[in-house]
């Protein structure tokens, strides 16, 4: 498993990253959403990954891995899939994160340009080109399918675990308390973010970590 110094110093360093204290108009809030929609979007590839790795999603049917691994990624995945929005309503996490973009004024024409072309049959690097998403946001989102596609299922789940629900509450804390932007418009916005900080924060994270340490086990190449 990563190196716990590493991991913690990594994890500090973007919890203070200095951007969140530059987010201080609307504007700087619609270019940072228009990027980081797609971390949400692939966050949701990474999560189905690790549930068709863990568990059955073919017919017909037989048990697969370990019921506690089962668990753990079908607990995750019912309420980033299907969580509620501040009415009440079922909604998954990336909708959700939407429906915040288009509350807020950010234009989501990249973000659902690149859901379509994938819909059509186009691969992920063309889609992203085609789509002209951010550079930065498309860089990220290669690496995710690179690990989806080459790392083993333990790497995949410290990813998870380790690269974001670990890190996802302190980021998102940090950000809410350097928002000073008075908008009604970031209600959604502002419950998105809170909704991450308690679920990631306890329950999620919690589960994630308990699915990386029994995936790992006493096997020390995978600890390394």
């Amino acid at each position: 498993m990563m190196n716990d110094v590493v991991v913690s110093d990594g994890k500090q360093k973007l919890i203070g990253h200095p951007l969140y204290q530059q987010m201080k108009s609307l504007k700087d809030i619609h270019t940072f959403m228009e990027s980081h929609v797609f971390a949400v979007w692939d966050f949701m590839s990474l999560l189905k990954t690790l549930q068709n790795r863990l568990t059955c999603t073919q017919i017909p049917w037989f048990p697969s891995g370990s019921a506690s691994t089962r668990f753990f990624i079908n607990e995750i995945v019912l309420g980033e899939e299907s969580d509620t929005d501040q009415n009440g309503n079922h909604i998954s996490h990336f909708e959700l994160y939407l429906k915040a973009m288009e509350e807020a004024g950010a234009s989501t024409e990249c973000i659902r340009k690149f859901i379509h072309l994938l819909q059509q049959g186009s691969t992920i690097k063309n889609a992203l080109v085609n789509c002209n998403a951010p550079a930065e946001a498309a860089l990220f989102v290669d690496f995710t399918f690179e690990k989806i596609e080459h790392a083993s299922t333990h790497e995949l789940a410290a990813l998870f675990t380790y690269g974001r629900e670990d890190l996802i509450p302190g980021m998102f804390i940090s950000m809410v308390e350097s928002l000073h932007i008075e908008h009604q418009n970031l209600s959604t916005f502002l419950y998105y973010l809170n909704r991450h900080i308690e679920i990631d924060g306890g329950h999620h994270g919690q589960l994630a970590s308990q699915m990386t340490r029994e995936l790992v086990g006493e096997d020390r190449k995978k600890q390394v």
